[in-house]
């Protein structure tokens, strides 16, 4: 029972994502903002747009695409501990492999993701990705805000920053 009302909520969920997409089609994706003006636009990524100009990411994720987002939100960066972030932005080689664990080549809407049990990262190393109580996760990180479309990509907004395997 448990399998079949999983599946009715991947199917509702890929039904309302598809007529979102046919009624977005609409828009070029030459109308839309990329991934990085929409970061920049919205003050919930102040700390990530930080870190994407400390690690010299901005022309990459202004550039063609596509791409993949995983946008950790400045709430994300503060459940790290204690001085985390600036002692990342003083360790760009660091920073810049966690916030390339975050991008995935492509665009991988919501729909699916959950089709997915892992996806490769620009840095090279994969992420996990599965559905728990009907909520997507990659790695341990919940996605909060799913499929904001970019003319580069998409991004995903979640709620913890995820690291790179050692």
């Amino acid at each position: 029972m448990k399998k079949i009302l999983f599946m009715l909520m991947v199917l509702i969920a890929v039904a309302a994502v598809a007529f979102a997409g046919d009624y977005g089609s609409k828009r070029s994706a030459q109308n839309l903002p990329t991934i990085m003006d929409i970061a920049v636009d919205d003050t919930r990524f102040s700390t990530l747009v930080a870190a994407l100009q400390a690690a010299d990411l901005i022309d990459t994720l202004k550039g063609e695409g596509p791409f993949t987002v995983f946008a950790p939100t400045d709430d994300a960066f503060a459940k790290l501990p204690d001085g985390t972030v600036d002692t990342l932005l003083n360790d760009i080689p660091t920073l810049r492999s966690i916030l390339l664990y975050h991008v995935t080549p492509g665009k991988v809407s919501s729909s699916e993701a959950v089709m997915l049990n892992s996806a490769d990262t620009v840095l090279g190393k994969s992420i996990s990705i599965r559905v728990e109580n009907g909520k997507l996760l990659v790695n341990n990180a919940k996605v909060v805000i799913a499929d904001i479309e970019a003319s580069n990509g998409i991004i995903h907004v979640i709620d913890r920053v995820i690291l790179p395997p050692a």
